[in-house]
């Protein structure tokens, strides 16, 4: 069983709440979303692991055990190109859970006509492999979601 943490604070959502279909849908995964609290914070690893991939606006932490799971910061943030996020570790880096991988400032984001919600997903994973928190609301290092 693979403890996934929540990468930031805020309200814990459906993954069909997220206004983008391949999130929606559960196309890349199944998981849960977070709408952030609108303050600047660190967006941190929801697993122990390796960071494989580390964009401004998004990065995937994979297990010892080669299960990865995404946190994408916001919908169509790529097209921010950076513009106020900071990257805090480096691909190919080892963390541990909870370690601070990117900060970031959701209000920003809504600011530019972005959605902030954070999604956060079982690379493909089956959806009964997942136990979603039952939590209207994680703080940041909180229990997301169980991967069986």
């Amino acid at each position: 069983m693979l403890l996934v943490l929540a990468p930031v604070t805020g309200a814990a959502v459906d993954l069909s709440e997220v206004p983008d279909p391949v999130f929606a849908q559960s196309m890349v995964g199944p998981g849960v979303a977070i709408r952030p609290l609108g303050e600047a914070q660190e967006a941190v690893a929801p697993v122990h692991g390796t960071v494989v991939k580390l964009h401004a606006h998004a990065f995937v932490v994979v297990d010892p055990e080669g299960r990865g799971v995404l946190v994408h910061l916001g919908i169509d943030t790529v097209k921010l190109g950076g513009d106020g996020f900071a990257k805090l570790a480096a691909e190919g880096e080892h963390v541990a859970a909870g370690t601070p991988l990117v900060r970031w400032d959701p209000a920003r984001v809504e600011a530019k006509g972005l959605s902030s919600i954070v999604p956060v997903v079982a690379l493909d994973a089956d959806g009964a492999a997942i136990s979603p928190t039952t939590a209207a609301e994680v703080a940041q290092g909180d229990r997301l979601f169980d991967w069986a």
